[in-house]
């Protein structure tokens, strides 16, 4: 079905093509360029090669089809972790992203004992980010009313996250 991996520099061009895409961008925070060039695909795999961050590949067919990746938080927040994912459109919808993130989850657990929260934050109109969160395991923890702007539309933001068993 799809294999999680580290990302590899022969992904250029198949990052580049998928990441290119507007409704890839549509529901991440501006941070995600768009257009996605050559320069932003190869800024992204050298900071994939980095331990912190965790990013990782999503292949499916032998091509860089998606990204996910796990981000260290700092100060009060140091024993969590955001997570932030995106999958090719041709991809969605067939189960893949939900099973990517548990995959994660585990990883992220196991590779840094002291976290013990996963977080992310859905737009509060991507339904599909929701379910996909929700099968996943997470848990919705709060609706924020008008906290977001993309492209100049105020959205809410819905989060959710997953805590260590103990």
């Amino acid at each position: 079905m799809f294999t999680l991996r580290p990302f590899h520099p022969e992904d250029l061009h198949a990052l580049v093509k998928h990441a290119n895409d507007p409704t890839v961008a549509a529901f991440l925070s501006d941070a995600f360029p768009h257009p996605y060039t050559l320069e932003h695909g190869r800024a992204f795999l050298a900071e994939a090669a980095q331990r912190l961050p965790f990013r990782r590949c999503i292949e499916i067919g032998g091509e860089a089809c998606g990204a996910i990746g796990l981000h260290p938080k700092a100060d009060l927040w140091r024993r969590n972790l955001e997570i932030g994912f995106w999958l090719a459109r041709g991809q969605r919808g067939k189960g893949i992203m939900s099973a990517a993130i548990r995959q994660m989850v585990t990883l992220g657990f196991a590779e840094l004992p002291e976290i013990t929260r996963i977080y992310g934050s859905t737009f509060g109109s991507n339904t599909a980010s929701q379910r996909t969160m929700a099968k996943a395991g997470f848990m919705l923890e709060a609706k924020l009313k008008g906290t977001l702007v993309k492209n100049g539309k105020v959205e809410d933001e819905w989060i959710y996250a997953v805590r260590r068993s103990i």
